[in-house]
């Protein structure tokens, strides 16, 4: 994923936000900071302690001076299938 985040953020010039969601950007923070390990090139600062913390609702992980500002932002896989399936049975 490094390569990848790495890639982008190289050719787009920066960025204002990234975003964790789901199972595994939700729930794991030794993911989320392999992830941006290497990214401090871009300004990424992630803040070990709110790296770690488990909570409801959108946080922010980044630093306060975090040029990039690291969110997760927790996602409701099971509501939107089902808004989905109502869509498209017309139910």
């Amino acid at each position: 994923m490094r390569t990848y985040a790495g890639a982008y953020l190289a050719q787009l010039g920066g960025a204002d936000v990234i975003s964790f969601t789901a199972g595994v950007g939700e729930n794991a923070p030794e993911v989320r900071a392999g992830a941006l390990a290497t990214l401090g090139f871009a300004g990424v600062q992630v803040d070990a302690e709110r790296n770690g913390e488990r909570g409801r609702g959108i946080r922010i992980i980044s630093t306060d001076a975090s040029a990039v500002t690291v969110l997760v932002v927790p996602t409701n896989e099971e509501l939107e299938i089902a808004r989905q399936t109502l869509q498209v049975t017309g139910g």
